[in-house]
């Protein structure tokens, strides 16, 4: 019996080792071919350092087309930091609403939300292009921002978390000492969702930020463009008289990480409370 326990636990550490050098390697590589020079790039290992470079590629990547990077760069944080955070606010309040409250076709509500799981964010371009050309809002910021306000999923994680999250009996609690119901929402409710509003937020943001085909169709001046999206058009041209694009694709590529490692270090501490609580509960 001792000897299967080891040999499974001996299974289960190379299983683990092997999923995080899948995940890790990439990343390495991404690393080391962000430091290289043109001829290093293409000429040394892909896994090992070669001459330093990062500094000369970065000043290449923010000078290259007036800095037109630094563009896409705040384009990004934008279209993701306002989308975010408002599904944040939109998923917080209808789950909380679905969770606490009884009312009349909450049952098919919910069914509609499960059901929405089903349709793929594809189909739904070909209608959105329509109606965003027919209310002006084609090639617009608002474009980007808007449609990322509303996630059934995220609707559903909300709720999940405030039926196990926020008791009913400090709600009534708050009503017998005469608070109102968006008060209640807004003081107990809402703090009490902290760490579904952090994953939420996170996912989002983390989708958003890498997001491709939805600029591609409703975007079209290089202006407006997301990170993504302007990396692309310089893979597509491959080279040019004075850059190696692919090179400033790899280290745009690296210094497009930075945002979502620091945003997870930021909001780990709510994960961490978010635990805390479901330890004394």
């Amino acid at each position: 019996m001792a000897e299967a326990r080891g040999t499974s636990r001996w299974v289960v550490l190379t299983v683990l080792v092997l999923l995080a050098m899948y995940a890790v390697v990439p990343l390495w590589w991404l690393l080391v071919a962000a430091t290289k020079s043109r001829s290093d790039l293409y000429s040394t290992s892909g896994l090992w350092f070669a001459d330093f470079n990062l500094w000369q590629n970065l000043g290449a990547l923010f000078t290259y087309q007036d800095g037109i990077f630094t563009r896409w760069l705040w384009n990004t944080a934008v279209y993701a930091g306002l989308g975010s955070s408002g599904l944040t606010v939109v998923a917080l309040a209808a789950g909380y609403g679905l969770a606490k409250y009884s009312y009349r076709g909450r049952g098919f509500t919910m069914g509609l939300i499960i059901g929405s799981f089903l349709i793929p964010g594809s189909l739904l371009i070909v209608p959105t292009f329509l109606l965003f050309s027919r209310i002006g809002l084609y090639d617009t910021i608002w474009a980007m921002i808007l449609p990322g306000m509303f996630g059934s999923f995220s609707v559903y994680l909300a709720k999940v978390y405030a039926e196990g999250a926020v008791p009913s009996e400090l709600m009534d609690a708050a009503r017998i000492d005469g608070a109102g119901e968006y008060r209640i929402f807004l003081s107990i409710g809402a703090r009490l969702m902290s760490t579904a509003a952090a994953t939420i937020f996170l996912l989002h943001f983390v989708a958003s930020w890498n997001t491709f085909m939805w600029p591609l169709v409703f975007l079209k001046g290089a202006e407006k463009w997301p990170v993504m999206l302007g990396l692309y058009s310089w893979l597509q041209r491959g080279t040019d008289s004075q850059y190696d694009l692919t090179g400033l694709v790899i280290t745009a590529s690296l210094v497009s990480t930075v945002p979502m490692v620091l945003l997870m270090i930021s909001m780990q501490r709510y994960w961490r409370s978010g635990l805390t609580i479901g330890s004394l509960k």
